[in-house]
């Protein structure tokens, strides 16, 4: 017996082709490639995606029990007074229309 009928080559292959394995016999070097492929991208992978926490969903958050009064950020309260101080003493940008452009036209 030389080797395999071609019935039963024709039935390897698709058996093969049906449960995604090699259709032809290949070298190791050639079934490392494939074996890369069958992975799913590294975008995809949830390690990969998820690396980083939800910086938005924090942020809107803390902002949210801020308002509520449950949470107290002192590096926002004190954002918060340097501008309202900066308005008292007339340094901010003026509104829109208020300008000095504004102030010529009149």
């Amino acid at each position: 017996m030389a080797g395999l009928s071609s019935y039963a080559v024709r039935m390897a292959r698709l058996s093969a082709k049906i449960f995604g394995e090699v259709v032809r016999p290949t070298d190791s070097k050639s079934i490392k490639v494939v074996q890369l492929f069958q992975e799913p991208p590294m975008a995809k992978r949830k390690e990969v995606y998820d690396w980083y926490p939800q910086h938005k969903i924090y942020y809107a958050m803390t902002q949210k029990l801020r308002f509520m009064g449950l949470l107290r950020d002192e590096h926002e309260d004190f954002k918060e007074e340097m501008i309202r101080v900066k308005k008292l003493r007339g340094k901010c940008k003026p509104k829109k229309g208020e300008g000095k452009r504004a102030g010529k036209k009149k």
